[in-house]
């Protein structure tokens, strides 16, 4: 007798174990999330038969642990052909019963993490909910605080009231030489931060935070890798905007090109950030700041077409969405630069970069020319320090030849 679960997925029999209940709320919330007929089948295939066999091996859902699910598609692939991703969909079912409560979160035991992991992990917290600070900044610190202490303790017992003021300089000295400028400078600040932990912890008593070498940084060393203003129109004439996906990808490079926006401001905007009776976008710019900067109509125009015929039906308040299931805000700011990327291969553009910032630098490089100075650029980018927006004038090349003194030897 044929079972059929919401009028899309048809099973050989009534489903069974301690998870059959739960299939029909599956089979919703994958079409929620955008899944094709077929995928949203062969997901809840899956899950069917890891019920059953879970009910077969005498396993509970009070019990049911990861490494069940490691068994289960061993056993699985035993017997039938494996298709490609079905140790993805097994793991977007134990994710929907995690978020129904009906299983609980995996916890981390302690007890099989070393102590200088135990450390890192509390350091994490520390990170989080102390200092809020975003998830790639934590994401970025912690390699370095894991080898360092890694480096220091190796399997002992990390105890941070053993660390003196040599250990670091010693730890930066190693590891400096082998980094890029930037990464270099990223380990040091990881390392005060997570050493001004310590002391906030009262492990630390001294300031080994005043003790990390500075990694030497010489301020405007290079020019600004800027797409120039031609590229961009090229560039945004080649995107086929009769496509959703082409719709969303113009107005996510208007949004770099027109307003000089970074690849995470993008990611973040939400449907409440854009005031339309007034023409205003509200951005999150580097710190947690909220920058508020004027919508060009041209832009506008974009966002409304792919609001209108392109953004997909979702919860999610996020402007942007992925154009496959999981239908979701984008993760992260790679999710731009791959747009990017594409859009320049597709136009076969020999731009200077294949990032976000050169459209950054573009914008504050045209404006420059056009006559703006240093504090209205800066305003726009949300430069915290007029500093930081002089490495632009490096780039007004023609300016610079006019105030260019003659060579003294021309006129022999």
């Amino acid at each position: 007798m044929k079972y059929v679960i919401n009028e899309q997925v048809v099973l050989s029999h009534a489903p069974e174990g301690p998870f059959a209940q739960y299939l029909e709320s599956f089979a919703d919330s994958l079409a929620a999330q955008g899944y094709a007929r077929y995928s949203i089948y062969r997901q809840v295939l899956l899950a069917a038969c890891f019920s059953r066999w879970l009910k077969h091996q005498g396993i509970g859902a009070r019990v049911m642990r990861a490494d069940h699910q490691i068994r289960f598609l061993r056993y699985r692939a035993r017997r039938v052909r494996v298709r490609p991703g079905e140790a993805q969909g097994l793991e977007h079912f134990a994710e929907h019963l995690r978020c129904s409560g009906v299983i609980c979160a995996a916890k981390i035991a302690a007890l099989r993490l070393s102590s200088a992991e135990r450390c890192v992990h509390a350091y994490e917290q520390y990170l989080v909910e102390v200092r809020a600070l975003a998830r790639l900044t934590i994401i970025n610190y912690l390699p370095f605080i894991r080898c360092f202490l890694d480096e220091r303790f190796g399997e002992r017992q990390a105890r941070l009231n053993e660390l003196s003021a040599g250990d670091v300089i010693k730890f930066v000295q190693r590891q400096a030489p082998r980094l890029h400028l930037k990464r270099a400078k990223l380990m040091t600040t990881a390392l005060r931060s997570f050493l001004r932990y310590a002391r906030y912890r009262g492990e630390v008593t001294l300031d080994l935070a005043a003790a990390v070498p500075i990694v030497a940084n010489w301020s405007m060393t290079s020019i600004p890798r800027a797409i120039c203003a031609d590229s961009v129109r090229q560039l945004l004439a080649s995107i086929d905007r009769r496509t959703a996906l082409g719709r969303r990808d113009y107005a996510v490079l208007l949004l770099l090109a027109r307003l000089g926006l970074r690849s995470s401001e993008v990611v973040l905007i939400e449907l409440d950030d854009i005031d339309w009776m007034t023409g205003r976008l509200w951005v999150q710019g580097k710190g947690a700041r909220r920058l508020e900067l004027p919508l060009p109509v041209e832009v506008g125009e974009a966002i409304v077409a792919y609001l209108r015929d392109g953004r997909p039906p979702c919860a999610s308040r996020r402007l942007f969405l992925r154009a496959k299931a999981p239908i979701r805000g984008f993760q992260g700011p790679c999710a731009v630069g791959s747009i990017v990327r594409h859009a320049l291969e597709r136009a076969d553009i020999d731009a200077p970069s294949c990032g976000t910032h050169q459209f950054r630098h573009g914008l504050a490089t045209d404006m420059l020319r056009r006559g703006a100075s240093l504090a209205e650029i800066g305003e726009l980018l949300g430069h915290r320090h007029v500093q930081t927006t002089k490495i632009y004038t490096k780039v007004d090349l023609e300016a610079l030849r006019r105030l260019a003194l003659p060579w003294p030897g021309a006129s022999r």
